[in-house]
């Protein structure tokens, strides 16, 4: 046995890792092989962190499993109630009354990671937020992710909502490996609300070979969250990634693992609801706040954007997107059992964007 970063790996697992030079590490990882189930790296996968909007990767399992049951459908109606409208960004702005259909709702949520979407679409499917919550709960607990829980279905930040890398892997094989029908929400590189067309935060899609999902997350206290999968011939990989310092650091560890992993055969490593625990025995959820949101950290990061303010990112694994991304079109409208009549679709909204910084007092959330 030898040890890799202070914990013991397989020398098959070792070799393998060997083949590419280390990313430069913020926080928490895994990496997934998602057919298999195999661990081909960790690094404290047992730490308790905030998941930010990566809470709407469960948000979307307990939807998946309604969509399976038949009891909704994907045109079934999503009502933007008084409760959704007050999210803070990201979100919409859609009115009070508006509707979408439940499919619509999903390509908003995965893509834009939309606050108020999110809301709507756990009271329109479980009656209540707090029902549908309950539910995320009880999904996380079958699927035997036993640190973790949510407290909403969009990730807003509270001392209760805390998951573990490990966790998260459990859920992103629960999800391709029980709905690979619904794969495409999570690989869609950009969506349409009326003239605002907005690109996917996960910059691997469109720039990484076979990136195919999953979702972005970020607060001040969890950092740049990333769970990126890409598929190569029959062989998917997960990439969890938390606690990043930024955007493209995010993307780039992602890309880095991805890379390593489809050199390694696969083999070896234990079954991820396997993977024994270690590190210190603690119920405590990271805070990375002071090193995420300093006004020293936020000015690092405008380093990495070029003069009209796009992200630079510089792994050889990551090309840049020399096409048009792919759009698909959203909006209100459309549902089952909806009144068109009704005058409360006009003036729809540009989507309303997480602000670039926010002071230490205030809560923010997005991609």
């Amino acid at each position: 046995m030898r040890y890799w970063r202070n914990r013991p790996v397989t020398l098959l697992a070792a070799l393998c890792l060997s083949l590419l030079s280390l990313p430069a590490l913020a926080g928490p990882y895994v990496l997934l092989d998602v057919g298999s189930g195999r661990v081909l790296a960790h690094e404290n996968a047992f730490q308790r962190w905030y998941p930010a909007s990566l809470t709407k990767l469960m948000t979307a399992y307990v939807i998946f499993r309604e969509l399976q049951s038949g009891r909704i459908q994907p045109n079934s109606p999503v009502r933007i109630s008084q409760n959704a409208a007050n999210e803070p960004p990201s979100k919409m702005g859609y009115p009070v009354g508006s509707v979408l259909t439940l499919d619509n709702a999903l390509k908003i949520i995965m893509v834009i990671s939309a606050n108020d979407i999110a809301t709507a679409t756990a009271e329109s499917v479980a009656g209540s937020e707090s029902a549908f919550v309950a539910r995320m709960n009880a999904e996380a607990q079958r699927l035997g992710m036993v640190d973790t829980h949510f407290i909403n279905a969009h990730g807003l930040p509270g001392p209760a909502q805390f998951t573990t890398a490990r966790d998260l892997a459990i859920l992103v094989h629960a999800l391709r490996v029980e709905f690979p029908q619904y794969a495409g929400y999570f690989s869609i590189e950009a969506v349409r609300n009326g003239k605002s067309v907005k690109e996917n935060t996960n910059f691997l899609i469109g720039r990484f070979d076979g990136a195919d999902g999953m979702k972005t997350g970020y607060i001040c206290s969890s950092g740049f969250n990333l769970v990126a999968t890409a598929t190569r011939g029959r062989r998917t990989l997960a990439a969890i990634v938390l606690g990043a310092h930024s955007q493209v650091q995010r993307a780039e560890i992602a890309a880095d693992l991805l890379t390593r992993g489809f050199k390694a055969p696969g083999l070896g490593g234990p079954n991820i609801a396997n993977l024994k625990r270690y590190g210190a025995a603690t119920e405590a959820v990271a805070d990375i706040r002071p090193e995420i949101c300093s006004q020293e950290a936020v000015a690092q990061r405008m380093k990495e954007r070029d003069d009209q303010g796009r992200l630079i990112l510089t792994s050889p694994h990551v090309h840049p997107l020399t096409r048009e991304p792919q759009v698909v079109a959203v909006g209100l409208g459309g549902a089952m059992g909806e009144e068109p009549a009704k005058p409360r679709y006009a003036n729809v909204p540009i989507p309303t964007p997480r602000p670039a910084y926010s002071p230490p007092v205030a809560v923010e959330q997005g991609g």
